[in-house]
């Protein structure tokens, strides 16, 4: 699974990286974030067409981390639903529809992971992030849930949300966690964020393990166990640790 991120590029950064042409949330920015947690707001990529457009306009949204179906009775189960198998996602009703119509990037830093320690019961933490520095533009599904209870003039009637696709880890990173992160490549961006595009076989093709030699993994402080930690610390590597090469 996917349950810890780092996200600290700004704003500004994100538009031009993902060449977005509308900023969805124009007063509003979120902090540098080393230590991003489910329930808590993210960035988000996405790709919608506006109301007498012609074609899809790329946007930068905030969502909440913590997909919450339409069909959801209240949005406490979003917090059950931060991460979504690749092998199913045509199939659970949770995220088939997203699948179909709402997928999304998640612009990340890197991510953290959790290995056992032989012979005691603790875990270390590890941090994954692109070898060159680059950003990740993790794989991921947005859903909209409206409250019944607002009135529709209430601007917290809507509640967008959004999960991280994960599928079976390979090779070296599977070493400390079994699962990842799926990632998007930058010439596969606009055919995935396209909501034109509701065939899943088609969608499901463009997911895909990161290129060899994309990843490294070095481990970091305990510090990140608690949500309540955060800093560029976080990410910093243990003292005489080497980075290891997972592709």
């Amino acid at each position: 699974m996917c349950g810890r991120y780092a996200s600290a590029r700004k704003k500004h950064e994100l538009l031009e990286e993902f060449e977005v042409e509308q900023d969805g949330d124009p007063e509003q920015e979120l902090g540098a974030d080393y230590n991003v947690a489910p329930t808590k707001n993210v960035y988000a990529v996405l790709s919608r067409v506006p109301k007498e457009a012609e074609r899809a306009v790329r946007q930068l949204r905030i969502v909440r981390w913590g997909l919450v179906p339409a069909w959801a009775k209240d949005p406490s189960i979003g917090s059950r639903l931060i991460n979504a198998r690749a092998e199913t996602l045509a199939e659970k009703p949770s995220f088939r529809q997203a699948f179909a119509k709402r997928r999304c990037l998640l612009p990340a830093d890197g991510y953290f992971e959790w290995m056992p320690v032989e012979g005691e019961k603790k875990k270390q933490p590890y941090f994954i992030h692109p070898s060159d520095g680059g950003v990740l533009a993790m794989a991921g599904l947005y859903e909209f849930w409206k409250d019944a209870s607002r009135a529709d003039d209430d601007p917290l009637k809507w509640l967008v949300t959004c999960t991280v696709i994960t599928t079976d880890a390979e090779d070296g990173l599977g070493r400390i966690h079994d699962r990842m992160p799926m990632m998007i490549e930058r010439s596969r961006w606009a055919e995935w964020l396209d909501p034109k595009l509701t065939d899943t076989g088609e969608a499901a093709r463009m997911l895909a393990s990161p290129e060899m030699g994309r990843l490294t993994a070095y481990p970091v402080s305990t510090d990140v166990n608690n949500v309540r930690n955060n800093g560029p610390d976080l990410v910093k590597a243990l003292p005489e640790s080497e980075e290891t090469a997972l592709f």
